[in-house]
C-alpha cells in the first residue's frame, strides 16, 4: 500500500514539475523580443565585419606609415595572440539556419553568400596562424573542443566553397532572383557579388604560389580555368566593381579626419618602405598621400614638388631618433589635405580591381595561364594612380602651408604623362615574363595596397620577399619580421589538447611567431 502511495506521489510531482516548467518558460518569453533574426539583418553585420580600418597596427606592419611617439604606438612586431573571426562565422551559420527555416526563393541568395563568407573568413584566419578548427567548429555545445584542420585542408575546402558560391549565384542570376536585402556594399547586386567571389578565388590561388605543384590543389589548373572562361567565372571589370567601405561625415568617418588632427597628426609619419619607393619611381601618388619634408627642401633649395623631399622613415628606426627627424622636417608626414581636411578621405578596399589586375599579371608571368601580363600590369598601375585623381596633363597638388593651421593650404601644378614620363622609366616599364618582371608586378601591387586590403601587403612580403621590409631596433622581435601570429590565449584553456597537437604538427610544439606556416614553406 505504501508503495502505491509512493508511486502516486511521484507521478503527481512529475506532472506538477512539468507543468511548472512549461508555465515558467511561457512566463519567461518576452512578447516584445523577436525569436528569430531575418537573414538580411545578419548579413548586414557580417559585411561590416569584413571591413579592416586603415591607420592601425596593420598599416604599420605593412610598413606604410610609422609611429614616432612611444606613448601612442610602436612599430614593433612582437606579435601575440591573433584576433580571429569565429563570432562572425557563428553569424554566418545562423544566417544559413534562418534562411533554411524560411525557405523559398527569397532566402537562396543568403545561402549562396554564406559559402563565400565561410571561405573568406577561414582563409583570413588561417593566414594569420596556420591550422584551425573548421570541420568540427561552430557546433556550439555539441562540440566545445573541435579538432584542428590542416591549413591545406582549409584552403582546399575554401576553394570548394567558392566554386559552389559561384555556381549558386549563377543559377540565381539566370532565374532573375532579386531577393537579396541588407547589402551595404554592392546594392544587393548578385552579379557584382559573383565577380567578388571569383576575384577572391584568384587571390586565394595566388596566395598558394608556393604550393603550385601540389596535386590535390591544382593551383595552376584552377587559375587557368578561371581566366579562360569569363562567362562562367566573371571577375571585376573596373573600379566600379570594388568591394569597398565608403565613409560618411556623420557616423562612419575615415580614421584620419579633421577632428583628430591635433591628436595624432605629428605622432605618425610616412614609412620608408612605401614612400621611398614612390619617390624613387617619381610616382605622383607621393604628392597625394604625403607632405614634403620641408627641412630637406629648405636645406637643399629644392622645389616642394621635388621627389627628393618625399622621404619616409625606416620602420626599424629607434622612435626617439625618428621623432627628432620629424621635428627637424626630415621626414614626410601623412598628407594633410587628403586625409585630414574632411571626414571621408578615400574608400577602403576590401577586395579591389587594381589587385585583380596584378594577380592576373602575376599568374601569367609565372606561366599559369596564357595572356598579356604587361597589359594587366599597366591596367593595375593606371587604376591605382587614377584612384588618387591623377590624370594625364595638368594636376593640382595641395600641401599644408609651412607652420600653417589645418585648412591653410597651398597648391602647386604638376604635369603627368603615364606613357611618356612614368611608364617610360626602366624601373617601371615591364621587363617581360622574367624574375625582374615579377618583381615589378609585386612592387606595384604593394603600392596599390596602401591603406586598404588588410594584411595583404604583409602576406605578399611573407610569400615573395617583395618589397623588402625594413628592420632595426624599432621593429622589435630581434629585428626579424615574424611569419605568423600566435594562437589566442583562450585556446590554451578551452581547447588545449587539440591546440597542442596542432602546434606539434606545424611548429615542433612551440607557438613561435618566427616559424613559417605550411602555406609559405
Amino acid at each position: 500500500m505504501k508503495s502505491i502511495y509512493k508511486i502516486l506521489f511521484i507521478c503527481i510531482a512529475m506532472v506538477v514539475a512539468t507543468g511548472c516548467k512549461k508555465e515558467f518558460e511561457q512566463n519567461f518569453q518576452n512578447p516584445n523580443q523577436a525569436e528569430h533574426v531575418p537573414p538580411n539583418l545578419l548579413l548586414n553585420g557580417i559585411l561590416y565585419d569584413m571591413y579592416e580600418a586603415p591607420f592601425s597596427g596593420t598599416e604599420r606592419w605593412n610598413q606604410y606609415t610609422a609611429a614616432n611617439y612611444f606613448y601612442y604606438a610602436t612599430n614593433n612586431y612582437d606579435w601575440t595572440g591573433a584576433s580571429l573571426d569565429y563570432t562572425t562565422l557563428k553569424n554566418v551559420v545562423k544566417m544559413e539556419e534562418e534562411a533554411n527555416r524560411l525557405g523559398g526563393e527569397v532566402t537562396k541568395p543568403y545561402l549562396a553568400l554564406a559559402k563565400f563568407f565561410k571561405a573568406y573568413f577561414f582563409v583570413k584566419m588561417s593566414l594569420k596562424v596556420g591550422d584551425l578548427p573548421m570541420t568540427e567548429a561552430l557546433k556550439g555545445f555539441a562540440n566545445l573542443t573541435p579538432k584542428y584542420d590542416t591549413q591545406k585542408d582549409i584552403f582546399k575546402q575554401s576553394l570548394s566553397w567558392l566554386d559552389e558560391a559561384n555556381n549558386n549565384l549563377a543559377t540565381l542570376i539566370s532565374a532573375g532572383n532579386k531577393e537579396l536585402k541588407g547589402d551595404i556594399y554592392l546594392k544587393n547586386d548578385l552579379l557584382a557579388w559573383q565577380k567578388v567571389v571569383n576575384t577572391f578565388k584568384l587571390r586565394v590561388l595566388i596566395q598558394l604560389s608556393n604550393k603550385v605543384d601540389d596535386a590535390d590543389l591544382q593551383v595552376k589548373q584552377q587559375f587557368a580555368a578561371l581566366l579562360a572562361n569569363p562567362t562562367k567565372y566573371p571577375v571585376m571589370d573596373s573600379m566600379t566593381d570594388n568591394l569597398q567601405f565608403v565613409y560618411n561625415e556623420s557616423f562612419n568617418k575615415y580614421p584620419n579626419n579633421k577632428d583628430n588632427f591635433g591628436n595624432d597628426a605629428l605622432r605618425y609619419n610616412m614609412a620608408g618602405t612605401y614612400l621611398n619607393t614612390l619617390s624613387a619611381l617619381k610616382d605622383p601618388r607621393a604628392y597625394m598621400v604625403a607632405e614634403p619634408a620641408r627641412g630637406i627642401a629648405e636645406a637643399n633649395g629644392y622645389a616642394l614638388t621635388d621627389y627628393r623631399n618625399f622621404v619616409g622613415a625606416s620602420s626599424g628606426e629607434d622612435q626617439g631618433v625618428m621623432l627628432d627627424k620629424v621635428q627637424k622636417g626630415l621626414y614626410s608626414l601623412i598628407g594633410r589635405f587628403r586625409y585630414y581636411s574632411g571626414y571621408t578621405a578615400e574608400n577602403t578596399f576590401i577586395i579591389g580591381y587594381p589587385e585583380l589586375c596584378f594577380i592576373k599579371a602575376e599568374g601569367i608571368n609565372r606561366g599559369w595561364a596564357s595572356g598579356d601580363a604587361e597589359s594587366w600590369y599597366k591596367k593595375g598601375i593606371q587604376a591605382s594612380i587614377g584612384f588618387y585623381g591623377i590624370h594625364d596633363g595638368s594636376n593640382t597638388v595641395t600641401f599644408l602651408k609651412k607652420d600653417g593651421k589645418l585648412g591653410e593650404f597651398e597648391t602647386y601644378t604638376v604635369n603627368f604623362s603615364f606613357e611618356n614620363d612614368y611608364y617610360a622609366q626602366t624601373a617601371v616599364k615591364y621587363a617581360g615574363n622574367t624574375a625582374d618582371g615579377l618583381k615589378q608586378i609585386l612592387t606595384q601591387k604593394y603600392l596599390a595596397y596602401f591603406r586598404n586590403s588588410g594584411f595583404e601587403a604583409y602576406y605578399q612580403n611573407r610569400r615573395t620577399g617583395v618589397p623588402e621590409f625594413l628592420t632595426g631596433p624599432g621593429t622589435g622581435n630581434s629585428q626579424r619580421i615574424p611569419k605568423r601570429f600566435q594562437y589566442p590565449d583562450i585556446e590554451r584553456t578551452t581547447n588545449g589538447e587539440n591546440l597542442k597537437q596542432a602546434l606539434t604538427r606545424q611548429y615542433s610544439g612551440t607557438d613561435d611567431i618566427n616559424q613559417a606556416p605550411w602555406i609559405v614553406k
